[in-house]
Formats: structure tokens, C-alpha cells, sequence
């Protein structure tokens, strides 16, 4: 089977349960922006390999990809999804984010002022990365303006974990205060 199947050569593109939407759909729009952070996020992992945040980053991707097959299907298959135990975030994998944001927040992190993305070439990919985080964020909420998606938990995960590759950028570039001496 080849990768080209010229279905999208028109300008649409298919999502869960063969349906069609163009393109420039911005539900389409909010899954290639979660897509290109999950790509964001394996170049920071590439450069956290043996730290203690690449097993986390590898639990970020994986939540993405659930989050994408969200977004991949549209509201009158909500049911059809659910039928076919495809993974959707909970609210477990924000409570998981907020548990690291805590861990890092009361390691004795310091900072002050604004941060300077590029302390390193491991923060620099996190704040990338983050970045990325936010415009997702903007186009899952332009989704959800239009289209419902009920009990997801996208726009808060989202958010939130903006909030922890900015705390991981920090942590990256910045060794704990009782570290310090």
C-alpha cells in the first residue's frame, strides 16, 4: 500500500469514519497544529535523551495523538468513536500534567523577569515547542467555537501543558536552588 493516494490532490482531506472536510477546515487546521507540536516536542525529546524528562515528553506525544483522533472526528461520530475505544484525553492526563508542574515547582526552580529562549538547545526546542503548545491551543479553541466537543478535555491539557514545557525550558538551563553553591 503507498503513502500517496491522491484523495486530497482536490484540496479536501479524510477524517475518522470516511468523512471528507477541506483542507483550510479549521478542524483540519487544529490537527496539523497538534501535529506539528508532537513534532516540536520529539526534537526537544531528541535532545533530552537520559533525562528525566524524556520518558515525560514520550507520555505528551502519545496524549497528542489521542488528542488529534479527537479532532479528527466530527461531532455526529462522537458516538462512533466512543464505540471504537479510540483513546480520548481524560481529565487523568491533565491531572498528570499538573502533578509535573508541581513536582518542578517545588524543586527549588528560581527564576525571575521574563526567560530568554536559547539557554541551551534543549530549553530552546521546550520553548519552541511551547509555542507551538499555544498556537494549538488558539486553534482548538477556534474549533470549539464552531463545532462542540463535549466532556474534551483539549483546550485545558493544552493550557496546561503549555504552562509545563516553560517550567521544563527553566528546569533544563536552570539546576535547583539547593543545587546551587
Amino acid at each position: 500500500m503507498s503513502i500517496t493516494t491522491k484523495t486530497g490532490d482536490d484540496g479536501d482531506t479524510g477524517l475518522l469514519f470516511s468523512r471528507r472536510t477541506g483542507k483550510d477546515d479549521p478542524r483540519i487546521a487544529a490537527c496539523g497544529d497538534v501535529d506539528e507540536l508532537n513534532a516540536a516536542l520529539g526534537l526537544a525529546k531528541a535532545h533530552l535523551q537520559h533525562s528525566e524528562f524524556e520518558q515525560k515528553v514520550t507520555a505528551i506525544q502519545q496524549a497528542l495523538i489521542a488528542l488529534m483522533g479527537e479532532l479528527a472526528t466530527l461531532p455526529e461520530d462522537a458516538d462512533n468513536y466512543a464505540k471504537a475505544k479510540f483513546d480520548k484525553l481524560t481529565g487523568t492526563d491533565t491531572a498528570k500534567l499538573d502533578d509535573w508542574i508541581g513536582e518542578l515547582e517545588n524543586s527549588g526552580l528560581s527564576f525571575k523577569g521574563w526567560a530568554l529562549p536559547g539557554g541551551s538547545v534543549p530549553s530552546a526546542h521546550l520553548d519552541f515547542a511551547r509555542t507551538v503548545c499555544r498556537r494549538a491551543e488558539r486553534s482548538v479553541v477556534a474549533v470549539t467555537k464552531t463545532e462542540p466537543m463535549p466532556d474534551s478535555q483539549a483546550v485545558v491539557y493544552l493550557n496546561r501543558l503549555s504552562d509545563l514545557l516553560w517550567l521544563m525550558a527553566r528546569s533544563v538551563d536552570s539546576p535547583p536552588s539547593d543545587q546551587l553553591a
